[in-house]
C-alpha cells in the first residue's frame, strides 16, 4: 500500500532512536485509547516503538496485531518483543503492497505517521474500519514536515467518507492528530 515507505535500515536512526520515545512516548499517546484485554492493530508498525508499549498495556488477555510491508521490520519488532517479554501478545502480520488482508475485529486502531506513505488511503482507511468493531477508534497522527494541514484535512475527509466519525484532535508533539469511531454503518457499502 506503500507509495514511499520509510526504510528499515534507517530505523535505528528515526523510528528506532530513544530520543524519539521523549518526543513521542507511546505510554502518553495511547494510553487513554488501549486497555487491559483488548486487540489492538498497529498499522506500519515499523519496529515496534508503540507496538511493545501497547503490548505491555493490552496485558495477558490482549493482543496486538503488528501490520507493516517490509519483513525487515517486522524481525527487528520480534526481536524488541522477545527482549521486552510481551513476544506472545503480539501477532505480526506481513501485508501486500495494496492491501493489509487481514481479518480481525480490533478495539482500536493505530497509524502512526503512515497514512501519507500510501497512495490509495480511502482503501487503507476502509481496511482499517473493517478490521474495527463498532465503536472502535482510530488513532491517525502524521508528522507536519511530511503532511500539511490541507493534505491531513484531506485525509480526515477520506476517513468520515468510508464511515469513520472524528471524535477528537489530541495534540501530540510534532504531529497531526485525530481521533475516529467506527460507526454503524459504513458508506463504502
Amino acid at each position: 500500500m506503500a507509495a514511499h515507505v520509510c526504510p528499515w535500515w534507517s530505523a535505528w536512526f528515526t523510528i528506532s532512536n530513544p530520543l524519539r520515545r521523549l518526543v513521542h512516548d507511546p505510554e502518553k499517546t495511547v494510553r487513554p485509547y488501549v486497555k487491559s484485554g483488548m486487540t489492538v492493530l498497529d498499522v506500519g508498525c515499523g519496529v515496534g516503538c508503540f507496538t511493545v508499549s501497547m503490548a505491555k498495556m493490552v496485558g495477558d488477555q490482549g493482543r496486538v496485531i503488528a501490520i507493516d510491508l517490509q519483513g525487515q521490520m517486522l524481525d527487528m519488532l520480534r526481536r524488541r518483543a522477545e527482549k521486552a517479554g510481551v513476544a506472545d501478545r503480539i501477532e505480526s502480520h506481513r501485508c501486500e503492497q495494496d492491501r493489509l488482508g487481514i481479518d480481525v475485529q480490533a478495539d482500536f486502531a493505530l497509524a502512526f505517521a503512515m497514512v501519507h506513505e500510501v497512495p490509495d488511503q480511502r482503501r487503507l482507511l476502509g481496511e482499517i474500519h473493517a478490521c474495527l468493531k463498532p465503536g472502535g477508534k482510530l488513532l491517525v497522527a502524521e508528522p507536519p514536515l511530511h503532511v500539511s494541514g490541507k493534505r491531513f484535512a484531506h485525509e480526515v475527509t477520506t476517513a468520515e467518507a468510508v464511515g469513520f466519525r472524528l471524535v477528537e484532535q489530541p495534540r501530540i508533539r510534532w504531529c497531526r492528530a485525530a481521533v475516529f469511531e467506527k460507526a454503524n454503518r459504513s458508506k463504502q457499502e
